[in-house]
């Protein structure tokens, strides 16, 4: 029962420290991921990924995530842009 007590404080405090943070601060810092970590079939395990550029579309860049042991293709990822880019040639 003490344990619990102690960690309702723990808690408590946790809270006035960090404070509260509204709906659009918190979707404004979850807006985009990058993928770290990705299970590949291949290895058969999670494996650290590296990020290329496949394609520029009109509606974003579209990444491919590789395995970093074996090169395997083990995802994607459309990047929407927020305004049109140009692009010279």
């Amino acid at each position: 029962m003490n344990y619990l007590k102690r960690s309702k404080i723990q808690i408590d405090e946790f809270t006035k420290q960090s404070g509260t943070v509204n709906m659009k601060t918190r979707t404004k810092m979850f807006k985009e991921f990058d993928a770290t970590e990705l299970y590949c079939p291949r290895c058969k395990r999670a494996v650290p990924v590296r990020k290329r550029l496949l394609l520029i579309l009109k509606e974003g860049d579209k990444y491919e995530y590789l395995c970093a042991f074996c090169s395997e293709s083990v995802g994607t990822k459309m990047d929407k842009n927020e305004k049109p880019s140009t692009i010279i040639i």
